[in-house]
């Protein structure tokens, strides 16, 4: 019996309606295949070849299908009619227990809510029975759903059981948080992930469901439930029975946008055109009329989000606009923002939204707050990004001959802008560049025509000021951090930095992949701060030197072995069974000749002293 042609006693009977979602449960392996072919495709190989688990773990978000897909392989396992009396996947005949078992009422197919049942008792109960052999089936079939719910005592008193368990049991558990199962459990499984069922399968789903039912519906209205399912199939039909039930019969457009308190896709597009023009004013007044339709503010942005997103995908993934889930306006003016809008504009867009939708969400007044985000978006519409802002510059500075061409606050003027402009390029590159990617700057190096531009156009380095405190090392800028009391930037630059080159303005590092990338932003501001001129941090793809930490962990080790191997430490170890090294302190030569002190004394083993030469045992 196909999943797709309901009993007609479920359907005659009075007062026996059932929604959807049980109504068209999937029955056998050919329903399942909407949305979980890598898996059906596992099974059947290993039915086909007797490769049969012991236990079985399923797992996925919600509504994709876990516990139909445990009670369809607990029907395949136990499948039996007259033809046939083995396990297989082929289940388009009805066999003795399979009526029973999709009903959950076979008496050797024991389902379990781990969520209720979570303690050792319960499974001490599991383990007592599945000693005795099955009733009338050929497999005693356990399907524990939400199993990650049992307790540490519970999976501690399964253990064995699941490793070794009798020939007529089978275990099945589903799960939605599979990081909870410990994985002593998962090592006994075999795990199979349901993924989540893309828009386009749930449409088609949606069309078969409600073409058997005689229903009509429009496109728009099934892909907008579709997207509001995000995979699940059973979510998407109790949406799809809602709207129903909403529209009379009848699953239109406008009353699905109703119910689920959705903005009008083409009024988004719209919206988002205002927005990437700059056009303040038209993009309030859009989003004041979806308002007033109804709209939710916060899903106004998220909606907004979601175009941005295809937008974006669509620039690089054309054959996307090909998705069934998609409206014609999402898919025409999609394609055409994808080749007018720059990337640089639409992860601009796309980051400030992230940032401003929990803003509206957590706001009293959240349609202020959404029309504050959307001035923010539209103001920053045409922003150059960094890089951009930087080649500008030097392009002024070229189509000026240096006249003119506006110079930073404290930076240099006339002539020497190039320079900067050149400078600014570089460290936007070095900053905004992706690690292990080359550093693009070869065309954006200006050629003057003079010596005075030369002289002018040099590396910053060369032409600004000398700095206030000289810096030529790691351990300059770690004394620097102790002098200016910031503890953090000196850990994580004893910890992390490795130096590849150092000179005046100028410092490139190498760090770990596990290194915080903000030690580059930290060390520019910082030492700019303390040396009173211009730095460029750059991030270095060569390995550098030793870290800090490192080369101290080097020097100790050295003086540790230069310290055994003193004659003197030699015989006084030879002389104190059980003494060793702990530490070597070298005193500065000034500190020696002041200090008149006695020597340090050495303690052994026994107890007993002797003068030593900053050495402690």
């Amino acid at each position: 019996m196909s999943e797709l042609e309901p009993t007609a006693k479920a359907d005659a009977a009075p007062g026996g309606y059932r929604v959807l979602a049980r109504k068209y449960r999937p029955r056998d392996f050919t329903d399942l295949m909407v949305g979980q072919e890598p898996m059906v495709r596992t099974l059947t190989n290993a039915f086909e070849t007797g490769r049969i688990a012991q236990a079985y773990m399923l797992t996925g978000v919600r509504g994709v299908g876990k516990t139909t897909t445990a009670r369809i392989l607990a029907r395949a396992l136990n499948y039996k009619t007259a033809e046939i009396d083995r396990p297989t996947i082929d289940l388009k005949i009805p066999g003795e227990h399979c009526q029973a078992i999709m009903e959950g009422r076979h008496v050797d197919v024991i389902e379990m809510d781990a969520a209720s049942h979570t303690g050792i008792d319960d499974i001490r109960e599991i383990i007592e029975q599945v000693r005795y052999r099955p009733v009338s089936a050929r497999y005693k079939v356990y399907i524990i759903d939400e199993v990650h719910m049992l307790s540490t005592a519970a999976f501690n008193g399964l253990l064995k059981t699941l490793e070794e368990p009798p020939e007529h049991v089978k275990f099945i558990f589903a799960t939605t948080e599979i990081r909870k199962v410990p994985i002593t459990v998962l090592s006994r499984c075999q795990r199979f992930d349901l993924r989540r069922i893309s828009a386009g399968d749930l449409v088609g789903l949606f069309s078969t469901i409600l073409s058997k039912e005689g229903i009509e519906a429009e496109a728009e209205a099934l892909s907008m439930i579709a997207r509001a399912a995000e995979g699940s199939a059973r979510d998407g039909l109790s949406l799809l029975d809602q709207a129903i039930a909403h529209g009379g019969g009848r699953v239109e457009g406008d009353a699905v946008r109703a119910m689920l308190g959705l903005a009008d896709r083409a009024r988004i597009v719209d919206l988002f055109g205002h927005v990437v023009k700059g056009d303040v004013a038209a993009a309030l007044g859009e989003f004041a009329s979806q308002y007033e339709a109804g709209a939710n503010p916060t899903v106004v942005l998220t909606d907004l989000a979601d175009f941005t997103h295809l937008v974006t995908r669509l620039k690089y993934v054309p054959n996307g606009a090909n998705d069934p889930s998609l409206s014609e306006v999402e898919r025409l003016r999609g394609g055409e923002y994808a080749e007018s809008v720059a990337v640089t504009t639409l992860s601009r867009i796309w980051q400030m939204l992230l940032k401003g939708i929990p803003e509206v969400e957590n706001a009293s007044r959240p349609m202020g707050a959404a029309e504050m985000v959307l001035i923010r978006l539209a103001h920053a519409a045409h922003l150059p990004s960094p890089e951009d802002a930087a080649r500008r510059l030097l392009e002024m500075s070229r189509d000026g001959g240096g006249q003119g061409a506006p110079a930073p606050r404290g930076g240099p003027s006339g002539g020497a802008s190039m320079a900067y402009a050149t400078q600014a390029v570089a460290r936007a590159d070095t900053v905004l560049r992706p690690q292990g990617q080359p550093q693009a700057s070869a065309h954006l190096q200006a050629v003057p025509s003079s010596p005075e531009a030369q002289r002018l156009a040099r590396p910053e380095t060369e032409v600004q000021p000398q700095p206030k405190v000289a810096v030529k090392s790691l351990e300059d800028i770690s004394d620097l951090c102790t002098k200016n009391r910031d503890p953090r930037l000196k850990a994580l630059l004893r910890a992390y930095v490795r130096l590849v080159n150092i000179e005046a303005g100028r410092l490139e590092i190498n760090l770990p992949p596990e290194a915080p990338k903000a030690i580059v932003g930290d060390l520019q501001r910082r030492l700019e701060e303390w040396t009173e001129i211009r730095w460029m941090v750059i991030l270095s793809r060569e390995p550098g030197g030793p870290t800090l930490s490192e080369q101290e962990k080097t020097d100790h080790e050295a003086r540790m072995t230069d310290a055994a191997a003193d004659p003197d430490v030699m015989a006084i170890m030879a002389r104190f069974p059980g003494a060793k090294i702990m530490d070597v302190r070298i005193r500065a030569a000034q500190q020696e000749e002041e200090e008149l002190a006695p020597p340090a004394v050495a303690e052994s083993a026994e107890g007993d002293i002797l003068p030593g030469d900053d050495i402690e045992f």
